[in-house]
């Protein structure tokens, strides 16, 4: 479910899908105290939640208003478009009159149909409507495309000055990777099987909407193993699972996990 404003979490505990604002694919656990971003997605847990932001004021309303503030800001090339503009259509204007009046008083005397074609395809000819429209098209075009791909400009001025750029910086995960984690490598314990440690884990996360856990299932299904079917699922927030499948409990999170159920 998505959380619908900017808050802080009063009760409750849970795994908080953040990665629409942050880029980051693993949950983040929340717990009273921590704060939470309109538009993220809580994942397993209950959560009450005092609104600090709403409306204008949230995180997403900010990062779209930089997004309209870009589309509509003015790059540096576009005000010299608009000074030559400012120039060029008086010119054009005048001489647009000027031919109306050679053609009705000289070339074609009295003839006023004919002159005002001539007056208007100079000006269908000359009038300078894509140098006016071209620059804020483009910055338009481009601000919104790069805001699809998580890349916001604060500006056309920034967009226009991207062909100098030399030196990008980028963050890791879900960046220059797929931002989705992939079952690599499994360690099984003294007196334990790989396969049967794969299956077994994969029986217990078949009930979760971790990413880690999606990813444990995905390897196993794509090793083409066996997965017991699931009989019993706990979620414990902040800490793992508790599963019970083909006759076996089956304990799945972190060390604190294990130690508890000793």
């Amino acid at each position: 479910e998505r959380i619908p404003v900017d808050g802080k979490v009063l009760e409750g505990r849970s795994a908080v899908d953040e990665s629409m604002i942050t880029g980051e694919s693993l949950p983040v656990d929340k717990s009273p105290g921590d704060s939470v971003t309109g538009a993220t997605v809580n994942s397993n847990g209950f959560l009450k939640i005092k609104a600090v932001n709403v409306g204008k004021e949230t995180a997403l309303s900010h990062i779209i208003k930089i997004v309209e503030e870009a589309q509509g800001s003015k790059a540096p090339i576009q005000r010299l478009a608009d000074q030559i503009s400012g120039i060029f259509v008086p010119i054009v204007f005048g001489i647009a009159v000027l031919t109306f009046l050679i053609w009705y008083l000289w070339a074609s005397p009295g003839d006023f149909a004919e002159a005002i074609s001539k007056f208007i395809s100079v000006l269908v000819i000359a009038c300078p409507c894509a140098l006016g429209l071209a620059t804020p098209t483009s910055i338009m075009a481009g601000s919104g495309r790069a805001a699809e791909f998580g890349i916001l400009f604060k500006g056309g001025e920034h967009l226009e000055k991207t062909h100098r750029l030399d030196t990008i910086v980028l963050d890791k995960t879900g960046t220059v990777t797929n931002g989705k984690p992939m079952l690599t490598d499994a360690i099984p314990a003294d007196g334990f099987e790989e396969t049967e440690l794969l299956r077994f884990a994969a029986a217990a996360e078949t009930g979760s909407e971790h990413p880690l856990g999606e990813a444990i299932v995905a390897g196993v299904k794509d090793k083409g193993l066996e997965i017991p079917k699931l009989t019993h699922f706990v979620a414990k927030v902040g800490a793992g699972i508790s599963a019970e499948a083909g006759g076996k409990t089956i304990l799945v999170g972190t060390r604190r996990l294990m130690e508890s159920e000793r």
